[in-house]
């Protein structure tokens, strides 16, 4: 299904085929699990994190464990790229050991250096610029609630980071429309708005960005929101929430929304800065389900580049 080296690093170096066709497979091992048992039996996962995680380490842990393999869990602490190793020879002292390598980092570039080093699929588990995994995931959330990707209107509100990047990114391939509304200080990067442009121009997508919740969320079929202050930015916070003071979700801005609108947040969410509880824990909200299918999407990743 992936085309040349297996590595998932960048939803950009798939087609829209491949990407329809990994979400697909995602939704046949969430309807049969039982089926996809044994598929990477033996296989090993070596798991490199510079930065903490819930969702992403359990979802592969948990994910290669059902599927018959086995994760090992890496942090900075435990290997020797805390001590000065180079990027280069943990990624071929890695190739002789596992049979992948996920990596969540700060440095996107760090992450295509082990991926031209390794002899080895390489999966971007995260950096500051790109979060790939998680768009597919959300992606096959909005599909089971929607039932199509097409004709359908994702609005992110917040910061342009990692997930919005990726989001746009995918969405624009895919051919679904998407806005974003952003502080200008915190606009998407430039480079990321261009491939977007190109893809829409190519997939036939709406896309919009501006600095107005209410124009970008305005009959939107999916709001999306993320923390205001992502990993490595801590120390931004308290600025931060002065410059995103008016990019709360909240039940005035999503009345402007499609009724039927759905609610989407990466997690961990703080309630009462990006977004209302009464938003969060409503109705609307598919978050938990969004979660859930972080699992479901990395044993289709994984099966894909392993077997």
């Amino acid at each position: 299904m992936l085309e040349g080296k297996k590595d998932f690093l960048d939803t950009d170096d798939f087609s829209k085929k491949t990407l329809l066709d990994l979400i697909s497979l995602a939704g046949d091992i969430k309807r049969d699990r039982k089926k996809y048992g044994q598929s990477l039996k033996d296989k090993k996962l070596g798991m490199i994190f510079e930065k903490p995680s819930t969702r992403t380490r359990v979802s592969f842990e948990a994910g290669i464990y059902e599927m018959g393999g086995m994760a090992i869990f890496l942090s900075s602490r435990d290997i020797q790229i805390g001590r000065g190793e180079t990027i280069e020879d943990t990624a071929k002292v890695l190739t002789r050991y596992v049979d992948a390598i996920l990596i969540r980092t700060f440095s996107q570039e760090n992450i295509n250096l082990l991926a031209l080093n390794a002899g080895i699929p390489v999966i971007n588990g995260l950096s500051d610029f790109l979060h790939p995994c998680q768009a597919m995931a959300d992606f096959q959330t909005i599909l089971e609630k929607k039932g199509d990707l097409l004709g359908i209107k994702l609005c992110f509100i917040g910061d342009g980071n990692n997930v919005a990047n990726s989001l746009g990114l995918l969405a624009s391939r895919i051919g679904t429309d998407f806005s974003i509304a952003s502080p200008e200080k915190h606009k998407m990067d430039s480079l990321i708005i261009a491939r977007i442009l190109s893809n829409a121009s190519v997939s036939g997508c709406k896309v919009s960005f501006t600095d107005d919740p209410a124009e970008a969320v305005k009959g939107a079929d999916v709001v999306y929101t993320d923390v205001w202050a992502s990993m490595g930015k801590e120390d931004e916070a308290v600025k931060r929430k002065e410059e995103f003071s008016g990019f709360r979700v909240n039940p005035s801005l999503v009345k402007l929304a499609a009724p039927d609108y759905i609610f989407m947040h990466c997690l961990p969410a703080h309630r009462g800065e990006e977004v209302d509880a009464e938003i969060i824990d409503g109705e609307h909200s598919v978050v938990f389900d969004e979660a859930e299918n972080r699992l479901h999407m990395q044993k289709a990743i994984m099966l894909e580049i392993m077997r």
